[in-house]
């Protein structure tokens, strides 16, 4: 687990063939996507790439499998995939992470990557015991990730469809830290077809975690109910970053459903971020292979 830049690059040569010298095309002239082209997320103003490092394998309680190689096999996996071109890195709280992440890329220019990270406020049902103090948890971050701003916040786990009236003091503050700079953009990690469509109509939300996959595995509820409100968020110019494309690891041996998965995101004209859980190299390979193979 404990790759050199060259032994990495020889890794990946092995694992996908002249993948850093392929054009678009392939060599066929059929346009294919391209798992590094830069893209935009919605309005925020943030551009970063197609494939983002997703943090939150088997996360909670402060832990993830990115915490569970341990710290040193941890940091480099993240500067690996960093030198595959990977430029977004996707994390939680809940997950443990941010020491990991926050070492792994303080030796690079901080304009070269986009960090994006989730704070527990509750589901947004209804705000219960002390409430969080926004500013120390985001100065907290600050200091974790070794950064002066992080990209995006997002609430984490969202599930009740009345989150912006119930979050609203949450929401201020958030927006407030954006006046400041210390973030660039907010929005919610949703986990019910209510929270999402209660998004459509906030413009508060930046972006938005939504859980997207065409089998409706560990999603908010069918992929055709799904997928409509999530597209009328994208072409409002909420950010779109999708998550769960392989059903939270159920397609993982399944090669076909992968391949099903990752172009239903990319031809539904509805998903700026593909958000995959990466836990060794080969995840890495492998996605991108899949993605490089999918016409345009």
């Amino acid at each position: 687990m404990n790759y050199t830049r060259r032994k990495f690059i020889g890794t990946v040569a092995a694992g996908i063939g002249i993948l850093l010298g392929r054009t678009a095309e392939g060599g066929t002239g059929v346009r294919k996507h391209d798992p590094f082209e830069k893209v935009k997320l919605g309005k925020s103003g943030i551009t970063t790439t197609r494939l983002c490092l997703g943090t939150g394998i088997r996360g909670g309680g402060q832990q993830s499998n990115l915490t569970r190689l341990g710290y040193d096999n941890g940091v480099q996996l993240v500067r690996n995939i960093y030198h595959s071109g990977v430029r977004m890195v996707d994390m939680a709280d809940t997950y443990g992470t941010h020491f990991i992440v926050g070492d792994a890329l303080k030796i690079y220019p901080r304009k070269k990557y986009t960090l994006f990270t989730k704070i527990w406020l509750g589901n947004g049902e209804k705000i219960s015991g002390t409430p969080v103090d926004i500013d120390a948890v985001l100065q907290r971050f600050l200091k974790e990730l070794q950064t002066e701003y992080i990209d995006g916040v997002m609430m984490h786990c969202i599930t009740s469809g009345n989150w912006n009236s119930v979050m609203s003091d949450y929401m201020t503050a958030l927006d407030k830290a954006k006046q400041r700079g210390m973030i660039r953009s907010h929005g919610l990690s949703c986990h019910s077809l209510a929270a999402v469509e209660t998004a459509v109509s906030e413009a508060w939300t930046d972006c938005i975690h939504v859980r997207f996959n065409p089998f409706g595995v560990n999603m908010d509820d069918r992929p055709e109910k799904v997928a409509p409100v999530v597209r009328q968020l994208h072409d409002a110019g909420t950010g779109v970053i999708a998550m769960k494309i392989f059903g939270e690891g159920k397609f993982a041996d399944d090669s076909a459903k992968k391949d099903q998965s990752l172009t239903y995101a990319l031809h539904s004209g509805a998903v700026d971020v593909l958000d995959i859980g990466m836990d060794k190299i080969e995840d890495l390979t492998d996605t991108i292979t899949r993605i490089r193979a999918i016409p345009k």
